[in-house]
């Protein structure tokens, strides 16, 4: 008799002092694989993860908030970013040289002015 009942303190005494943080944590690694998941999700959507390729090239031109648009250009693994502006270079000399055509297979024919 004298056993069982040290026995039964015994489990009734563990269960006290367990931690009941211990399932939040159980919680908490969840919600970092649901975050990983939902990112990679979106980046498959939008098709990001062409941008992370070494071989492919790609164009983006993004406009801000403020109105200034940038080109984002990916070549390899070299990533260049410009800003696009309004200001003219060269003044407004200048003189028109030709026309440019474009065929329906892709090739560009220049045609310069008599």
């Amino acid at each position: 008799m004298k056993y069982l009942k040290n026995s039964r303190l015994g489990r009734l005494g563990k269960a006290k002092q367990e931690d009941p943080l211990l399932g939040v944590a159980n919680l908490f690694d969840v919600a970092l694989v649901f975050i990983v998941a939902l990112l990679l999700s979106l980046m498959a959507t939008y098709q990001i993860l062409d941008f992370f390729s070494e071989k492919s090239e790609i164009t983006i031109v993004k406009k801000n908030e403020d109105g200034q648009m940038e080109i984002i250009t990916k070549k390899g693994k070299k990533v260049k970013v410009e800003k696009v502006t309004d200001r003219k270079i060269g003044g407004e000399e200048g003189i028109k040289l030709g026309t440019a055509y474009q065929l329906k297979d892709g090739r560009m024919v220049y045609v310069p002015e008599e």
